[in-house]
């Protein structure tokens, strides 16, 4: 049955494989003008320029190449004047590759906290679960089931 049922989903993101996005410059993103995410800081906190960490210089051409990557991708923008500074760290992963992260201890301190959050995937995942239409408005959810116990 779970060979049944992978085939049936490959040929479905076959067939819908316009909608997805497979590569960083297919992420076009959501305009402006209908949603923009913004990070509420404290203001009486003041602002911290934390120093730049030493960076191996074997790793300094895999930097310098997600950056370019990102640029091009238009992930991130150059700006005139950074009014706060976060260190980079590499972090080597499990397959020999590594991820650069941006370490951000000391500006999470000054963030404001979102009073409703996103609830974790895995919930999420849970109450749908069995669901044949979720419909998500706000807060209110809206479970269709074509089965009478999954409710």
């Amino acid at each position: 049955m779970e060979l049944i049922v992978s085939y049936q989903l490959i040929e479905l993101l076959k067939e819908f494989k316009d909608i997805f996005a497979w590569t960083n410059k297919d992420l076009k993103g959501i305009p402006h003008d209908m949603a923009q995410h913004q990070i509420k800081l404290d203001t009486l906190i003041p602002l911290v320029h934390q120093a730049r960490y030493r960076l191996n210089p074997n790793y300094a051409t895999i930097v310098q190449h997600d950056i370019d990557k990102l640029f091009a991708t238009s992930f991130i923008k150059r700006v005139e004047e950074a009014i706060w500074l976060s260190p980079i760290v590499i972090v080597p992963k499990k397959d020999g590759k590594f991820r650069i992260c941006v370490k951000f201890r000391k500006f999470n301190v000054v963030t404001k906290k979102d009073p409703y959050p996103l609830p974790f995937t895995k919930e999420v995942i849970n109450i749908v679960a069995g669901h044949e239409v979720y419909i998500g408005i706000g807060q209110e959810v809206t479970l269709i089931s074509s089965t009478p116990h999954a409710s």
